[in-house]
C-alpha cells in the first residue's frame, strides 16, 4: 500500500530523520515509537508531504510528489499532535472541511454524499448530539475527536496519527482505538501513528516501527519489534521488567483485595 525508502527529511540546518526504510499494507496498523525527540513527528510529516524530504515515499507504486494536493487529500490523511483553533466553526462545520478534496468550490456546496459522510462520521464518534457547538468551546478531548472526525471525513486511503489519544481519559482512549481499528479492517485502510503507550501499541496495533536519535532501529511485528533487548537500548532502561512488574502488582492487589475486606 504505501512504502518508505530511504527517507531523510528536516528542518533547514539538518536532518532529524535519516534513511528511513520501511512499509505498510492494506488492513494493517502500524505504531510508531521511541524517545522524545527521536524523529516520529517528522517521519508523518514527511510521508504527508507538509514538509520535503529525500528518498521515496509511494503510495500503491506511485511517489507522492506526483499528486496534486488535492489528489493526496483524496488518498491521505494527517492528524497532527496539537490541533489548533483558528476559526469558530461549529463541530459540524469542522468536520465538513474533511470533504474539501471532494466539493466543488471551498465547501459551498456540499453533496448529499459529503453530507452522509459527514453525518455517519458524527455518529461513530459520538459528537453528533453536540454538532452545533462551536469548536472554540470544547475541551481538549473533544477536539481531538473532532480533529480525527475531520480527518476520516476525507475517507483517505492511508491516515497518519500523531499521539491520536492525547487528552483522552482511559476509557475514551480505548473506545476511540478500537473504533480505528474497526475502520482499518472493515474498510480495508491503512493506519500509521505515533504511539507512547506501550499497552495500547500490543493491545491494538499490528506491526511496529521502533526510532532512535532520526533512526530506524527495528521494524516488523510487534513482539518481535519491541522485544525487551531492543525496548532497553533505545530508552536505556528495562521496560519489560518495569511492565512485568506493575502487572505482578496489579495481579496481586486484585487478589489481596476481597480477602482483606470484611463486613465485620
Amino acid at each position: 500500500m504505501i512504502e518508505v525508502r530511504d527517507l531523510s527529511a528536516g528542518y533547514g540546518a539538518g536532518d532529524v530523520i535519516h534513511g528511513i526504510s520501511f512499509g505498510a499494507q492494506r488492513g494493517e496498523s502500524l505504531c510508531i515509537l521511541g524517545p522524545n525527540g527521536c524523529g516520529k513527528s517528522t517521519l508523518l510529516k514527511s510521508i504527508a508531504r507538509v514538509i520535503a524530504y529525500r528518498g521515496e515515499v509511494t503510495l500503491e507504486g506511485r511517489e507522492l510528489s506526483s499528486f496534486s494536493r488535492k489528489e493526496l487529500a483524496k488518498k491521505v490523511a494527517l492528524l497532527g499532535q496539537s490541533a489548533q483553533v483558528y476559526f469558530p466553526y461549529t463541530i459540524r462545520e469542522a468536520v465538513s472541511l474533511g470533504r474539501y478534496a471532494y466539493a466543488e468550490g471551498f465547501l459551498k456546496n456540499l453533496s448529499a454524499e459529503d453530507n452522509a459522510v459527514v453525518e455517519d462520521t458524527l455518529k461513530k464518534l459520538d459528537i453528533w448530539d453536540i454538532k452545533d457547538r462551536m469548536i472554540d468551546e470544547l475541551s481538549g478531548g473533544q477536539l481531538q475527536r473532532v480533529f480525527l472526525a475531520k480527518a476520516l471525513a476525507q475517507n483517505p486511503e492511508v491516515i497518519l496519527l500523531d499521539e491520536p489519544t492525547n487528552h483522552l481519559d482511559l476509557k475514551n482512549q480505548i473506545e476511540l482505538l478500537r473504533y480505528l481499528k474497526l475502520w482499518v479492517t472493515e474498510n480495508n485502510k491503512t493506519l500509521i501513528g505515533v504511539f507512547h503507550d506501550l499497552n495500547l501499541v500490543h493491545h491494538f496495533g499490528d506491526t511496529a516501527l521502533l526510532m532512535n536519535e532520526g533512526r530506524l532501529a527495528a521494524w516488523g511485528g510487534i513482539k518481535e519489534a519491541l522485544n525487551g533487548e531492543i525496548m532497553q537500548a533505545v530508552y536505556g532502561i528495562d521496560i519489560r521488567g518495569f511492565m512485568l512488574e506493575s502487572l505482578k502488582k496489579w495481579i496481586q492487589g486484585q487478589r489481596s483485595g476481597p480477602a482483606e475486606w470484611s463486613p465485620e
